[in-house]
């Protein structure tokens, strides 16, 4: 096999760092997985073992190679390098989306996938210019949950509303109706914008744009948290509606 490197975007493959992700990307992607790398001092490690376990399972080639963790991740200390080949997904048209238009942190990604994860939604729009979900920084911050996810990249919003077409609810700051109000008519798009500026004005007539209620202490709330608050609103109402 080819001698792995330190990532770049152009790359055929990416990698997972650490026990946690690795573990995700073997369950959730096996047949993607290259191979692992193990350190040698992760031996008594039970979650190690665990990633010995899945990958004689699937037979995915397992190495002891802790010079090569240690040179493609400098500055962390893993005991696991799950490294697979990047590959393509589609978005479920029968299931609420998450539209992210250019976002530009990478932590924020992984974080935001882990909370879809968490809330159970599971198809994901990045409106370009946007971060490369690949990039093993997104991942680590996701903890492997960008795994499980169903990731589309569009060139433009107006593209997306072409080939999902759909009640729209962006999230802006100054959103003619407050969360609480907000019907979540599904399938729906909730979409937020870039961590730096939020979305433009124009998406006011795009759909019905929704406010979260906050202080006046600060300007808006972070992306990952505004994404949490909309998901957790939108469980909440639909758990209430099912309750006896």
């Amino acid at each position: 096999m080819a001698r792995l490197t330190r990532y770049r975007r152009e790359s055929d493959v990416s990698y997972a760092e650490g026990v946690f992700a690795t573990l995700e990307l073997l369950d959730a992607r096996p047949r993607q997985v290259e191979r692992v790398l193990l350190a040698s001092r992760g031996e008594p490690n039970e979650g190690v073992a665990k990633i010995r376990a899945l990958c004689s399972d699937r037979e995915i080639p397992v190495e002891i190679d802790s010079h090569t963790i240690e040179r493609v991740t400098p500055r962390a200390s893993h005991l696991a390098l799950g490294v697979f080949r990047k590959y393509e997904t589609s978005l479920d048209p029968a299931a609420d989306h998450v539209v992210l238009v250019a976002p530009a942190d990478m932590g924020n990604l992984g974080t935001i996938a882990r909370t879809m994860v968490g809330f159970g939604l599971r198809s994901l729009a990045l409106v370009r210019p946007a971060v490369d979900a690949f990039d093993p920084k997104a991942i680590r911050a996701s903890m492997g949950a960008l795994f499980r996810l169903s990731i589309e990249y569009v060139d433009s919003f107006e593209a997306y509303v072409k080939r999902f077409p759909r009640p729209v609810y962006p999230f802006m700051t100054d959103g003619r109706i407050a969360l609480g109000s907000a019907p979540f008519e599904s399938p729906c798009a909730l979409v937020f914008g870039s961590e730096s500026s939020g979305l433009p004005a124009t998406f006011h007539e795009l759909g019905e744009s929704v406010a979260i209620p906050q202080t006046e202490d600060v300007d808006s709330l972070s992306l990952p948290t505004a994404v949490a608050v909309a998901l957790y609103e939108r469980v909440r109402r639909r758990l209430g509606s099912r309750a006896p």
